[in-house]
């Protein structure tokens, strides 16, 4: 049970990381000399350095739909770190056979709030651009949102042990 408890605690911290990442880094859309994220976008000079600039306003960026996308990466991650606090809260004063629900009503709502960014920022930005491909932290995210689920799932069916 030890394990378990271990690799479950495991899967929830790999899944804040990953979401701390998608939410922080500079790679949601990626071109040869351009690197954008949900804050702001890096510019390649000619001279090799990075140059950080606004996000361009206008129908390419949305600013109520990239507020959303911020809104929601920020919610799951305080949404997941609230749910591991809470797991481990629940490991000392959950009775013996209950199960872990609050702890996966935190993972489900990260897992939602997630999937709710990458979607948007999906469905609104980069639609009319020939080159680019979208980048580490857009992957990231989706990512994070399949470990959410699941970690999600497994505090649903986690029970405590009763022996």
């Amino acid at each position: 049970m030890l394990i378990l408890l271990a690799a479950i605690f495991a899967l929830h911290i790999i899944g804040i990381i990953l979401l701390l990442v998608a939410t922080i880094d500079n790679a949601w859309w990626v071109t040869e000399t351009v690197s954008t994220d949900v804050w702001a976008r890096w510019i390649l000079q000619p001279n090799g350095v990075w140059n950080y600039t606004d996000l361009p306003s206008g129908s390419h960026y949305p600013q109520d739909y990239l507020q959303a996308v911020q809104a929601s990466s920020i919610l799951a991650c305080i949404f997941s770190i609230i749910g591991i606090f809470v797991f481990v809260a629940q490991l000392f004063t959950l009775e013996k056979g209950q199960r872990f629900t609050i702890s996966g009503i935190f993972q489900l709502l990260a897992c939602l709030s997630i999937m709710i960014a990458a979607s948007i920022y999906t469905d609104r930005f980069h639609l009319d651009e020939k080159f680019g491909w979208y980048g580490h932290c857009y992957i990231l995210a989706w990512i994070s949102f399949a470990l959410t689920f699941i970690s999600s799932i497994t505090y649903f069916v986690l029970r405590k042990k009763t022996a």
